[in-house]
């Protein structure tokens, strides 16, 4: 009997143009569940003229992945305009960043720690470290997987002479203004280019993914990919809930940690968080999100797929569903429905961290407080 033929390995056969070209631009590659960009290691990267690395996740699915943009004191990168979309969050130090517009125009704005902006798609852009004396590292959350599988043309995806006026918005955006745009809980949407802080942005509530929890859902650059932040009160936290992957998941405020499973695992994997760390919860894979801290806890989400423009039919599926039980056809576990180890664990967490639960008003603790007498 011939055994059946599961690997072939053929020069012209399942090529990755992405990882292809990943390979080639000579930067450290991190790869892992959980990663602190702060501790990634970079080295020279003659594309941007700093510092760089590029960081996978492990569920970062098949259209999105990072950069790491690491500048000396006072350096500043090279010039650049891409046809691919690009999210930045900044994990430390002080610099700003010029983009040139369609008409010529030029937008500067400065940036500091948990600053978040886009670059608007294919427009020329430059990045500035302000400082003399400390670095500044940024992480690049972007579709380049996306573009290059798609087009396999470098030339086509970094020296594209197309651009799109519609997507730089108004000239406020580049300052830090923007236009709230109210729709309901969880869909409420800030249209900009550049948030200064992150960390201070107004959040509106959104009770239904629980515990008194906030959040805002951001159009960045008129852009496909997709960015929200959210927030817990000191002793609370999430519902769980469920999605495809690529929402790559920053914290930005206080520390906790986060369970992830699938429904026929027996264990939990757990991600430990503070400002720096990043995650995305692999395909379809349970995740719920817990604040030990004596402050909230603020966390930053970005993805493919906008609220906008969701892009793919599971995307719409989960922005339509994201806050509705999976009981009813959504993607959320409601409170009286999780594995009671969960809220255990919890409990311990905030022992070993000297902070009362806030949990009360939503889950009967009663047997909790029994069972650890």
């Amino acid at each position: 009997m011939n055994k059946p033929v599961t690997d072939i390995a053929h020069p012209k056969m399942l090529l990755d143009p992405y990882a292809t070209w990943a390979a080639n631009e000579g930067v450290p590659i991190t790869e892992d569940f959980g990663i602190d960009l702060r501790k990634v290691a970079t080295s020279a990267w003659p594309r941007f003229g700093v510092d760089g690395a590029i960081v996978h996740v492990k569920g970062r699915g098949d259209f999105v992945s990072m950069f790491v943009l690491d500048l000396a004191p006072g350096a500043k990168s090279a010039p650049q305009k891409h046809l691919f979309e690009e999210v930045i969050y900044v994990l430390s130090g002080h610099g700003n960043t010029t983009i040139e517009t369609s008409d010529g125009r030029k937008h500067s704005f400065e940036w500091g720690p948990k600053s978040l902006f886009a670059l608007p798609l294919n427009a020329r852009y430059q990045h500035f470290n302000s400082s003399g004396r400390e670095r500044a590292r940024l992480a690049s959350t972007n579709n380049l997987p996306m573009m290059l599988n798609l087009f396999h043309n470098e030339g086509f995806v970094f020296d594209n002479s197309y651009s799109f006026p519609e997507r730089e918005g108004a000239a406020k955006y580049f300052s830090g203004e923007g236009e709230f745009i109210p729709v309901r809980p969880g869909r409420n949407m800030w249209e900009t280019n550049f948030v200064p802080d992150l960390a201070g942005f107004e959040l509106k509530a959104w009770e239904q993914r629980g515990a008194g929890g906030s959040n805002m859902m951001f159009i960045l650059a008129e852009g496909t990919m997709h960015a929200h932040t959210s927030q817990m009160p000191v002793g609370t936290y999430k519902k769980a809930h469920r999605h495809g992957p690529d929402f790559h998941v920053f914290a930005v405020t206080g520390h906790g940690f986060s369970l992830l499973w699938y429904e026929e695992d027996k264990d939990f994997v757990r991600i430990d968080w503070e400002h720096g760390w990043v995650f995305a919860p692999p395909d379809r894979m349970f995740h719920q999100h817990f604040n030990t801290a004596s402050e909230p806890a603020r966390y930053l989400a970005v993805a493919l797929g906008s609220l906008r423009y969701p892009f793919t039919t599971d995307k719409r599926r989960v922005f339509t569903g994201m806050d509705v039980s999976v009981k009813d056809g959504g993607c959320q576990i409601e409170y009286e429905h999780q594995d009671p180890r969960i809220h255990e664990i919890y409990l311990a967490e905030l022992a070993k961290h000297r902070v009362n639960s806030g949990m009360g008003n939503f889950i009967d603790e009663r047997r909790y407080v029994k069972a650890r007498a």
